[in-house]
């Protein structure tokens, strides 16, 4: 079944990026050539890169060889996505641009057909065209050196008419009604409108405008997405009552940070955003939710360093997501603990107006190290107010059956690239923001980083403050 599943997607792979190299490369050149080949080379190149990127980083690869791959490799899986649902979208415009370009084709001039002149009779011929200050040749004469006209019959006095002489040419081509034919297509023209476009030529004109479009939509898209993870995560303010928090805590501010995947791209300058962020929001409680790094502690401690400048009246805490048991939970959760985190490992600790708490996340069970409610919830005054910290929104169904009143998770990026949501929604009971299960509240932070391409499109980065509201009189 397995193997089955890996066909279907390289299949589906495989299908994609050869529609992209048709749209991109083929649909817009005349013949085989550099072009083609060369969009070949690119397209096959950039999935190389982006798959080396992957495995480099998720097999422990030389840190030096995960950054060199990183950038290009994972840009290129945002572009990549951009660049197959803009040509998608030009597949609706291109019949309507060919229809437009039809109708605005100049209609064919026909000149009429010359009625035979009695015999004996003077030919009534047209008006010479006058290019460039002289005239041209016409079926009757031609132009002399001071550009009047030169009967054909005076050329040569006594010999042949030159118009004569070239109809009794053996094998001469007969003249159009329209005059001669001239391999310039706007001599067939109206004055002053366009050549007539060839069907071909139409074509190739629309697939070059739509594949232009794609290309600039996709690049300014990425772009903007990729410069906007770069430049920081953003501060959102949520107001979360709680039926048992007491008066005294009112307006308790929490500061809930997920996501900061620290690895071969978002780096040490990175962190440091990210905690002056956190600092300037001049928080009680910060609280880390998981999938701080993407590497190990010999690779990422440097970056990770920033954080022992994290400021907060009751200090910082930490739980494990998914991505620290792909870089080694253990020496990861030493390594926060150094740095003056409190790491929450199936743990709690009693706060003065509410009971904090943290499971691991739900990955650890691989290693035996999955969430236990129990011991995290078990024995624990249920006349207080709990907040729990677990990486996943999967895990609210827990929560509930704990009597825990407010959830803070991260995990889903808020589908990080759109419609990326959609596939998030798919897996998580809630992809962003705040919902009520019950007399359970889960908030989902869309998380400050990016995995894979530093890219964010429709869900931007955040660093959210949860301000607790007391409902008591």
């Amino acid at each position: 079944m397995a193997i089955l599943f890996v066909l279907l997607v390289l299949a589906v792979l495989v299908t994609a990026n050869w529609y992209l190299w048709r749209r991109l490369f083929r649909d817009t050149t005349r013949a085989p050539g550099r072009v083609r080949r060369g969009g070949a080379v690119l397209i096959a190149g950039g999935w190389t890169l982006a798959v080396g990127a992957l495995v480099a980083e998720r097999t422990g690869a030389p840190f030096w060889l995960q950054r060199v791959l990183a950038w290009p490799g994972f840009l290129w899986l945002a572009l990549s996505i951009y660049l197959l649902l803009a040509v998608v979208a030009g597949e609706a415009v291109r019949p309507l641009l060919r229809r437009r370009l039809e109708r605005r084709r100049p209609a064919a001039v026909t000149a009429p057909r010359p009625h035979p002149a009695p015999e004996g009779a003077p030919s009534e011929e047209a008006e010479p065209v006058t290019t460039g200050g002289s005239r041209e040749r016409t079926a009757s004469g031609a132009a002399g050196p001071s550009g009047e006209t030169v009967s054909a019959g005076a050329v040569g006095e006594g010999s042949p008419g030159t118009a004569s002489a070239e109809a009794d040419t053996p094998g001469a081509a007969p003249e159009s009604p329209r005059g001669p034919a001239s391999a310039d297509p706007a001599a067939d023209s109206p004055a002053g409108s366009s050549p007539l476009v060839a069907a071909p030529s139409r074509r190739l004109f629309v697939s070059r405008v739509l594949a232009g479009a794609a290309a600039a939509a996709a690049a300014g898209t990425v772009g903007y997405g990729t410069y906007g993870v770069l430049n920081g995560p953003t501060v959102k303010r949520v107001t979360v009552p709680l039926a048992k928090l007491p008066r005294a805590a009112h307006g308790y501010r929490i500061a809930v940070v997920s996501d900061i995947h620290l690895g071969p791209v978002l780096g040490r300058g990175f962190a440091q955003r990210v905690v002056d962020t956190i600092n300037g929001t001049q928080p009680d409680l910060i609280a880390v939710v998981g999938d701080l790094v993407d590497g190990s502690v010999k690779d990422l401690g440097p970056a990770a360093a920033p954080l022992a400048g994290l400021k907060a009246r009751h200090g910082s805490f930490f739980v494990t997501g998914n991505h620290e048991y792909f870089s080694g939970a253990a020496q990861w959760v030493e390594e926060v603990r150094r740095l003056g985190l409190r790491p929450l490992e199936n743990a709690r600790t009693e706060l003065p107006w509410f009971d904090l708490a943290g499971v691991n996340d739900v990955a650890g069970e691989s290693e035996g190290q999955g969430p236990d409610f129990a011991k995290a919830l078990g024995d624990r005054d249920t006349t207080r107010a709990c907040v729990l910290l677990a990486h996943q929104p999967v895990q609210i169904h827990d929560a509930v059956d704990h009597g825990v009143d407010l959830q803070l998770s991260g995990h889903t990026h808020g589908g990080q690239l759109w419609p990326g949501n959609l596939l998030a929604a798919a897996a998580n009971p809630t992809v962003a923001g705040l919902e009520h299960y019950g007399d359970t509240q889960l908030y989902v932070s869309r998380g400050a980083g990016a995995w894979g391409p530093p890219t964010r499109v429709g869900a931007p980065s955040d660093i959210t403050v949860i301000e607790l509201a007391s409902t008591r009189a």
